[in-house]
């Protein structure tokens, strides 16, 4: 006789579940000690540390190692041009909107005893652009790589030996499957050590709690009144405007036949990968043509994330206005959008790109180590929602692609009429 099965949610959201309530135990320790809640600040700082010491091997190895292996990728020109201009023109309109979100929706105004000042020196510094740009992408050094606080040049950093590897060899190099390798031993460490997340984040939320009151909790409140809402806005009006971009009337009546599926499935995993399948049964029955969902559905798994750039300026924005800093002006908006684009279109394609991303805020934003289980825990919050945005986003960009690729008449393709439902092995 079989075991009976676990419920769905409880099996694929344990973890989430498990953090979710050792915040909420934390948060309540905070409000019922106060201050003497922060004894239990050791415990979250141990946590911190042990993040900011793997960040940089962990985001060196995942970079160069994911870059390595393009070489094994097969290239249909017109097909993967379209697709990235597709998905970068999206995730740049999912910018666009979520930064008008939060001009007139502020997630941490009026938030007060919360505004962990930041010192003199910490505050943004006003310099030229062209010198900014210099300071954000390089180093003087090599030895200046291997700090947290130079995140953007590590990264180019990476790019850069990846592509190396890769045209001496690629995935056969010795160097290639030294990094491929020491990537997974250090998303190994990472597992690991998110095993003391539940105890590490409850003791630091009970310490910021204790230390500054029930407003942070508020805090948190506001942002995810602004981030649903923005979610469930972009899913009902963004997605069936650009099926109509892609194919007129009759796309977006096909987009909602069969978008919510892959909607109710990423809902439920929280994950674009264990939503593939059901995308590509769902544009299949759209009527994409078969090798334009089959190359752009699984790499948008991994490298579009609409959702995710919707996170990021959130954090952003968030982080500002917990810190007492003012989230203006032309050069730090720019900043911020292709932050957003870079953690929601490219960092999301790294193993261990959530964490990177938040990093590369923190540290480009000169804010302290401790804002990083701050956005961390907004990611962890606005997951759901974000992983919905992104999973169904991939299925439109679909549209989008075939559109470019087919032209205007790409729905009514002989290829595409008997496609009622995907080929086997799909």
């Amino acid at each position: 006789m079989s075991p009976p099965a676990r419920p769905f949610l409880w099996g694929s959201c344990r973890f989430s579940l498990i953090l979710l309530a050792s915040i909420i135990a934390g948060s309540l320790i905070g409000l019922v000690f106060g201050e003497r809640a922060t004894v239990l600040r050791p415990l979250g700082q141990v946590f911190l540390n042990l993040m900011f010491t793997v960040v940089v091997p962990l985001v060196f190895s995942t970079i160069a190692s994911a870059v390595s292996n393009m070489s094994n990728m097969r290239r249909l020109g017109r097909i993967l041009g379209w697709m990235l201009i597709v998905f970068f023109a999206t995730g740049a309109i999912a910018a666009v909107c979520i930064l008008l979100a939060v001009k007139i929706y502020p997630p941490a105004e009026g938030v007060q005893g919360v505004q962990l000042a930041l010192s003199a020196g910490e505050a943004l510094k006003a310099t030229p652009l062209s010198e900014a740009l210099v300071e954000a992408f390089t180093v003087t050094d090599f030895s200046d790589l291997f700090s947290r606080q130079n995140m953007l040049p590590l990264i180019v950093f990476s790019v850069l030996f990846g592509f190396c590897v890769s045209v001496t060899g690629g995935a056969e190099n010795r160097v290639g499957k030294l990094l491929d390798d020491l990537s997974r031993v250090m998303m190994k460490a990472i597992d690991i050590i998110m095993l003391y997340a539940p105890i590490g984040l409850g003791a630091y939320f009970a310490t910021l709690v204790g230390e500054f009151g029930g407003d942070l909790l508020k805090s948190y409140a506001r942002a995810l009144a602004l981030y649903i809402p923005l979610c469930i806005l972009y899913f009902c009006i963004a997605f069936p405007f650009y099926a109509w971009l892609a194919g007129g009337m009759p796309a977006v009546r096909q987009l909602l036949r069969h978008i919510f599926p892959p909607a109710i499935t990423s809902l439920a995993t929280q994950s674009s990968i264990a939503t593939l399948p059901v995308n590509l049964e769902a544009a299949a029955r759209i009527g994409v043509p078969k090798d334009v969902r089959d190359i752009v559905l699984p790499i948008g798994a991994t490298v579009h994330m609409e959702g995710s750039v919707f996170a990021a300026l959130l954090k952003i924005a968030f982080l500002f206005g917990i810190f007492g800093q003012e989230f203006s002006g032309p050069g730090l908006y720019v900043a911020a959008f292709f932050i957003s684009i870079m953690a929601g279109v490219v960092m999301s394609g790294v193993p261990g790109g959530g964490l990177i991303g938040e990093m590369l805020i923190v540290s480009l934003f000169n804010f302290p180590p401790e804002a990083f289980p701050i956005i961390a825990t907004i990611g962890f919050l606005v997951d759901a929602p974000a992983t919905c945005i992104n999973a169904t986003g991939d299925t439109v960009a679909s549209m989008l692609v075939a559109r470019c690729v087919e032209g205007r008449g790409w729905l009514g393709l002989p290829a595409c009429a008997g496609m009622t439902r995907p080929e086997q092995g799909q």
